[in-house]
């Protein structure tokens, strides 16, 4: 296939040529030939032939020229497009968002990772710079700036930053950002290209080790980490110990790190809880001990020691953490502890004796003593005197007697911290204390109001709850008020799994700012009455506890009082 220079030359050619012949033909026509005729004729197809080679020449050069700028130009667009489409891949392969800025135009663009990363779409970013620095937090806004305008500058070589970035649903994101600048031959900047690295995960991360850190240098406990391995049955080398191991032992950390904490074994050391804690090195597992150990100074103290192993993603150990704890303190009072409740269990166990000397080998001759008194009450007596010695001693007798049956009452119950329990009725137990107390209530009439219908059943000891009310309801009336009428309210009710039974009188009270911690104790009188005791409230709260309740109190002098009593029902 000719070349379209030849095409062109020839066209050229023939087409002077075909004009040369056709204006020759017209001289002819209109003017005579001359001679000299043929000659000219063939002078200018020479000219066209000469002019024709020139033309096909000047042609060629420049068809050689354009191939040459074409070739360079295809060559130039292929590399733009595998450039582009390098950038494409790269674009598309990172989760980084990358960022064109022509700076001179003041115009930006944004890759797909605006809207992967951030949520943004595409109509909804903005085209200038303005738009970016809207979507840096106002804290970090002033300090990228100037670092990013520095570097356009060329105030400073190079240029990357950490900022929070806003997301498109309001919330931000801690970012890397690295760019560079493209320049002009005046060496001006007028591109920027940069990358935004979503960091939010790393920064986080770094947060949570930073208060990790801050919890161990400022933890009270000893805390030291030791490598994996330990070597001829010692305890891994340390690697870190915080300030307060250094407190506790009295090594500074550049005198520990690098030994094992064998070098705080000592005489005392408690060697199987170090075979212990050897075994669980062997077997990869937590381990905690007690045992002495010993400071730089060699001064003993007792320490609470933990090892826990610590592995990597692949599931091998890479380090002990080793936690302790100086129980120094708490050994001195745990053996005072031990100490302390070795007496006091022998003083109960001389006490109960005591009780039961009391209670049953006085019985014996104190039965005589009244067997004695009744029998002398038989025998008339004359001598005034002695008859009245005879009344007193009968009297103390008898108080004597009642005192050890007291006694007894408290010891049946501190004997039986379990009682057996059944369905009680608690208007069957009421009716049972009224016929007990039915001289006392007929005597005094108090105004008595029973509310029982919320718990009908109590699942209690019949024998005791008829004793608690018992005692209640005689104070009650023992200590009735002589400026009103008596009125006593008793009232049971359920609430969740409990019975609360309250017992209330208007009577004559009891002063609990000063009596408050007394009010249930043995032998406790706040009334002058002859024949109070002081017992009554110490029973009902000694077996209100048997059963598993509560008692409390609450009274105001010349008020009255009120009992609350809560069972598991």
């Amino acid at each position: 296939m000719k070349s379209k220079t030849l095409q062109i030359t020839l066209v050229y050619i023939i087409i002077s040529l075909f004009m040369t012949i056709i204006c020759h033909k017209l001289l002819t026509i209109y003017f005579s030939p001359t001679e000299n005729y043929n000659l000219f004729l063939a002078k200018d197809i020479f000219f066209i032939l000469a002019t024709g080679l020139v033309f096909k020449y000047i042609l060629s050069k420049n068809e050689v020229k354009n191939k040459s700028v074409f070739e360079k130009l295809k060559q130039t667009n292929e590399e733009i497009k595998e450039s582009n489409e390098k950038y494409d891949i790269v674009a598309k392969a990172t989760s980084d968002t990358i960022w064109d800025w022509k700076i001179q135009e003041d115009s930006i663009s944004w890759n797909k990772g605006i809207e992967g990363i951030f949520g943004y779409n595409q109509e909804d970013v903005g085209k200038t710079s303005k738009w970016w620095f809207d979507k840096i937090h106002p804290e970090d806004s002033i300090r990228m700036s100037i670092k990013l305008y520095s570097f356009i500058e060329q105030k400073t070589e190079k240029w990357q930053d950490q900022y929070r970035f806003r997301c498109a649903d309001g919330t931000y994101k801690y970012v890397l950002d690295r760019g560079f600048l493209l320049k002009d031959e005046k060496g001006r900047a007028i591109r920027m290209i940069g990358a935004i690295q979503d960091i939010t995960k790393q920064k986080e991360e770094e947060q949570r080790l930073k208060l990790l850190e801050t919890v161990i240098t400022q933890s009270k406990d000893s805390i030291l980490i030791t490598e994996a391995n330990s070597v001829a049955r010692r305890i891994p080398k340390i690697v870190y110990v915080n300030p307060a191991f250094s407190q506790m032992s009295g090594y500074q950390s550049n005198e520990i790190i690098g030994k094992s904490p064998n070098i705080f074994k000592g005489p005392k050391s408690d060697s199987e809880e170090l075979k212990k804690l050897l075994r669980a090195i062997k077997n990869e597992e937590e381990c905690l001990i007690e045992t002495i150990s010993y400071t730089k100074q060699k001064e003993e103290f007792w320490v609470r020691f933990s090892m826990i192993p610590i592995f990597n993603n692949e599931g091998v150990i890479s380090h002990w953490i080793s936690i302790q704890r100086d129980i120094t303190d708490e050994k001195k009072l745990e053996t005072e502890k031990e100490h302390l409740i070795r007496e006091l269990t022998q003083n109960n166990k001389d006490l109960k004796q005591f009780s039961y000397i009391t209670s049953h080998n006085l019985r014996a001759p104190l039965s005589n003593l009244i067997g004695l008194l009744n029998l002398i009450e038989d025998i008339p007596v004359e001598n005034t005197e002695l008859e009245e010695i005879i009344a007193g001693f009968t009297k103390s007798t008898h108080l004597l007697n009642e005192t050890i049956n007291d006694l007894v009452k408290v010891i049946i119950i501190k004997d039986n911290p379990s009682m057996q329990k059944e369905e009680v009725s608690l208007q069957e137990v009421f009716e049972n204390v009224f016929s007990q107390l039915s001289f006392q209530i007929e005597l005094h009439k108090p105004i008595i109001k029973l509310k029982f219908d919320r718990v009908p059943l109590l699942n209690t000891n019949k024998a005791y709850i008829e004793s608690i009310l018992l005692n209640l309801l005689t104070n009650s009336i023992k200590y009735k008020s002589e400026n009103r009428k008596l009125k006593i309210s008793i009232m049971a009710e359920q609430i969740d799994h409990k019975a609360i039974l309250t017992f209330k009188d208007n009577g004559i009270g009891i002063d609990l700012e000063r009596n408050r911690d007394k009010v249930f104790g043995l032998y406790q009188r706040f009334h002058n009455y002859p024949d109070s005791k002081g017992l009554g409230l110490y029973l009902v709260k000694s077996q209100v506890e048997t059963m598993g309740g509560t008692i409390s109190i609450e009274s105001e002098v010349n008020k009255g009082t009120t009992f609350t009593i809560t069972f598991k029902n």
